[in-house]
């Protein structure tokens, strides 16, 4: 186990902005993990888990607890047929290159999110269509006091747009099982550079940003309604309305937590008084 002290969560998330917290644990193992969470339980001290810390803003200041990490421990893959299992640091771009591989379909529209294996599960990622409640069957979680593991399967994991169970129990997702389907390689791959082709095109992935910002609000879209707010390339700080991609809030460089998090507040007041619409974060901030 690798233990950090005052660490800046800026350095272990992809919007490279935020403050510290206190510990962050790096774990290898489940017995390190339950150990971990049965001494924290104890303490009364709050913790979470990172991923890969994609979709995560850590406020400005100091998260006065203990941020998780899964280590290398959990960044095994192997294939059974038309299973695929995964531990939860596993990146989900390297499952779905793996599934291809093995002529498994069903990861293509997963294949360019950035997340964990882990945290794409938490909030049910998806893109252009696809989400992991499509192609998941069931995973291994711990109890956030580490006192059991167990598996669960799809149907008790109360997963919706952008959301899951998991977001509530905060358990710990170890292991996540996938059911695919047999599929020329050939085919896999041709969907998977198009996706590709379209993030590339579409999306500032040359600047630091935890991705879409919000999420897609029923009978809209969230970049459309902020495009049309007059608010491409508004900045606060070093925290800026992409130009490329509205609903990505990219930091443009020397952007703080709190610049981010004016600027969202900024694009939910002005799309509220303009269309009457209230945008809801997909990115998870941490206060």
């Amino acid at each position: 186990m690798k233990i950090l002290e005052n660490c800046n969560m800026a350095e272990f998330t992809s919007f490279k902005a935020g403050g510290n917290c206190e510990r962050l644990l790096i774990v290898e193992s489940n017995q390190e993990l339950a150990q971990a969470l049965t001494e924290i339980s104890k303490s009364g001290k709050k913790h979470i888990l990172l991923g890969n810390g994609s979709n995560t803003l850590f406020a400005d200041g100091m998260y006065d607890g203990t941020v998780i990490k899964l280590g290398e421990g959990f960044n095994k893959i192997s294939v059974s047929g038309e299973n695929i299992s995964a531990g939860g640091a596993v990146l989900l771009s390297k499952v779905a290159r793996e599934a291809m591989n093995f002529g498994l379909g069903g990861l293509e529209t997963l294949s360019g999110i950035p997340g964990s294996i882990g945290g794409a599960l938490f909030m049910n990622a998806g893109a252009y269509g696809g989400e992991m409640s499509h192609v998941v069957s069931r995973a291994y979680v711990m109890k956030s006091d580490g006192s059991e593991s167990y598996w669960i399967s799809k149907n008790d994991m109360e997963l919706g747009y952008r959301t899951s169970r998991f977001k509530n129990s905060q358990e710990i997702i170890l292991e996540v099982e996938f059911k695919l389907e047999k599929k020329p390689k050939p085919e896999i791959k041709s969907l998977m550079d198009e996706y590709t082709e379209r993030r590339n095109s579409k999306q500032p992935l040359t600047l630091p940003s935890c991705g879409s910002f919000f999420k897609r609000p029923a009978g809209h879209f969230a970049g459309a309604l902020i495009q049309n707010s007059g608010l491409a390339g508004y900045s606060i700080g070093g925290a800026q309305v992409s130009e490329k991609h509205c609903g990505f809030l990219v930091n443009k460089g020397g952007a703080t937590a709190t610049d981010v998090l004016a600027l969202k507040d900024l694009v939910q007041k002005t799309v509220k008084e303009k269309f009457e619409v209230d945008l809801e974060p997909e990115v998870r901030i941490i206060l």
